[in-house]
């Protein structure tokens, strides 16, 4: 009989595109989050809505779990992660630690956390034809902001439980994953969701140009949902303890990314250069470990992933701006 599991973060992009997966797995699964997805309905068994920033929520969510995927997360594009430093590094420590702790407290076997490649030193990412990051690479520790720093606080919370009161914690650094079903306006979009959207509203609006944050040739790999939540999965399923990344390996910068979705639109864009937040100059995951660990590569390439995504945020712009805008 398969596990009982919860994704926390289950109304978010991932979670919910992981509780599908493990549906159709077999699994039974609790989805938790403080709001239901937005784009779809979810696939869980059962779905509670539970600020996991409260202690007791989080005894809740665990309770009779066997496994716990810890998704939930205060989070969003670089726009949002550069403005909000106190709240991020507030909200998901409270979330990570008190889930942690109650899954314990609960008996939980196997507790697998999502962390982020913002934990990586911003002194190794300074050029656009960035070293692909090691895993190793987390130290010493610089994270740019204190979305990086609660992540890899968390990861090390991660290995400490494991160490000390033999939970088997699992440990995914995600890098800049995208596709439907995600956040795509009002600022805590990602970038390929905000170049989507920008094109597609030019589109709608027989517009020329879309306004890119920089010079646009800050650069970094881009992994498909899907193949996100296979690798996830797979990691769970591992004796591997230690972080290990998530993402594809195919750097590109963000002027290459606006002119595969204009190529995909069929609608060609001239991009016009602002100030705002630009993160890292560059950043890739290196995939050896992933290679070696889980036998395992992604699948999608950024461009059918792009496609996919295109497709279907210029129909959600069109159901939200149609007839609105001119």
């Amino acid at each position: 009989m398969k596990p009982f599991v919860v994704v926390t973060g289950a109304g978010g992009f991932i979670g919910n595109h992981l509780v599908t997966l493990l549906k159709e797995k077999g699994y039974q699964v609790r989805g938790v989050d403080i709001k239901f997805p937005e784009y779809s309905d979810s696939k869980a068994d059962e779905f509670l809505i539970l600020d996991l920033r409260i202690w007791e929520n989080c005894l809740k969510a665990t309770d009779g779990v066997d496994q716990v995927y810890a998704l939930a997360a205060d989070m969003g594009g670089m726009g949002y992660i550069t403005t909000h430093h106190a709240e991020i590094l507030y909200n998901n420590a409270l979330i990570n630690f008190h889930t942690l702790e109650a899954a314990r407290i609960n008996g939980v076997k196997r507790y697998l956390y999502t962390s982020s490649a913002c934990i990586y030193p911003e002194y190794l990412q300074t050029d656009a034809n960035v070293t692909p990051l090691k895993e190793e690479d987390a130290y010493p520790a610089a994270p740019q902001d204190a979305y990086g720093w609660e992540k890899l606080i968390s990861e090390r919370l991660c290995e400490h439980y494991r160490e000390d009161y033999g939970i088997e914690t699992r440990i995914a650094r995600f890098h800049n994953i995208f596709g439907p079903l995600g956040t795509w306006d009002e600022g805590r979009e990602k970038a390929p969701a905000a170049i989507c959207r920008k094109i597609s509203l030019a589109k709608l609006n027989q517009e020329s140009s879309i306004p890119v944050w920089g010079d646009g040739e800050q650069t970094r790999s881009f992994c498909y949902v899907d193949d996100c939540v296979t690798a996830i999965y797979e990691l769970m399923q591992s004796d591997y303890p230690h972080p290990l990344n998530i993402g594809q390996d195919r750097l590109i910068s963000i002027n290459q990314l606006v002119n595969m979705v204009s190529e995909i639109a069929n609608y060609e864009v001239i991009t016009h250069h602002i100030e705002g937040p630009q993160g890292v100059r560059g950043r890739n995951s290196d995939n050896t470990r992933l290679y070696e660990i889980l036998k395992w590569q992604p699948q999608i390439s950024l461009e059918e992933g792009l496609r996919r995504t295109y497709f279907w945020i210029e129909q959600e712009v069109r159901k939200k701006y149609a007839g609105v805008l001119s």
